[in-house]
């Protein structure tokens, strides 16, 4: 057999891991999380984007945003803290500068917004969600580093069902919603965005988490209290995916922790149909790969012959 032919062999056998998420195919599971590569061109030269499925871009909102006051970063035990407050430069510049490059990448763009009423969710899904750039659409409803009311859209169904309605009616993109941890009854919030129109649902961002400085006596960020990442969240969001996946039947994309492709497999085996991956691209850039190549390698152990197989296969008695 020629080298052409074993190539050729090998990648008829290995399994198949392109998925579907809500109407949008992908030739990976892997998503880049938003809020961690920018707008995307910004790690176009550090990472295999043959690897990545999806950019999901940095969140948007109707006017530039400032962010919160520094420092906006602190490690913590496997995590990471992070007050960055939803800093970016407005809908009216992403869609004329940012999109375009990112659409230049060859990679589907995902377009992160949020609002603070029904209406801007709404008057922004329809603002990208209009632009052939944009291949979905991500309802960003659950950052921790904003200031908002005492009892927020996002832990609200009937607030999150609404905002969705209104960006369904918006776009006919596939719509994802970004749910929050920090809600007890995670379910109601998910049936409540499958109800008005989601097509997925990313399960879920970082949890409200405080370092203090002991020198200083003060807390570590300039916002005091941070959105955690990283390891350290990886059990409480993959309990989350659980859930989630008992209550709706819409994909799931697993989001919190991963860093290696056993991390993956985790999400997978509890519901998840993709992944979202974030904090390990700052210390591993090229981490994509590596997980990718890991998790058609554990594909191939299972007997798989694709990622759908083990798609909740945990639940399975």
């Amino acid at each position: 057999m020629t080298e052409r032919e074993t190539r050729a062999t090998t990648a008829e056998a290995a399994p198949r891991t392109e998925v579907e998420i809500g109407g949008l195919r992908l030739r990976s599971p892997i998503m880049l999380a938003s809020g961690v590569v920018g707008y995307g061109s910004e790690y176009a030269d550090l990472l295999d984007l043959a690897s990545v499925g999806a950019i999901v871009t940095k969140t948007v909102t109707p006017r530039p945003r400032p962010g919160n006051r520094p420092p906006r970063l602190a490690e913590t035990t496997s995590g990471l803290l992070n007050a960055i407050g939803l800093e970016n430069v407005g809908i009216d510049a992403f869609v004329a500068e940012k999109l375009p490059e990112a659409a230049a990448l060859g990679v589907p763009i995902v377009a992160s917004v949020a609002g603070e009423t029904p209406g801007e969710f709404g008057g922004l899904a329809g603002a990208v969600g209009g632009r052939d750039e944009v291949a979905a659409v991500e309802l960003n409803i659950s950052c921790p580093n904003v200031r908002r009311r005492r009892r927020p859209l996002w832990a609200d169904p009937d607030g999150t069902a609404d905002l969705t309605r209104r960006a369904r009616e918006a776009t006919a993109k596939p719509l994802f919603v970004k749910l929050s941890p920090s809600v007890a009854d995670v379910e109601s919030v998910a049936e409540a965005a499958a109800d008005a129109g989601a097509d997925a649902l990313v399960v879920a961002n970082t949890i409200p988490g405080l370092r203090i400085e002991l020198d200083t006596r003060r807390p570590a960020l300039g916002n005091a209290t941070g959105g955690l990442s990283g390891a350290a969240l990886l059990p409480v969001n993959l309990a989350l995916v659980w859930r989630v996946a008992a209550a709706v039947s819409i994909p799931i994309v697993g989001s919190g922790g991963i860093a290696g492709p056993d991390d993956a497999i985790e999400y997978f085996l509890a519901g998840a149909s993709a992944v979202q991956v974030g904090t390990a691209l700052f210390r591993r850039p090229a981490c994509t790969a590596t997980i990718l190549r890991g998790i058609e390698e554990r594909l191939a152990a299972y007997g798989a012959r694709s990622l759908s197989e083990i798609v909740g296969a945990a639940r399975k008695e």
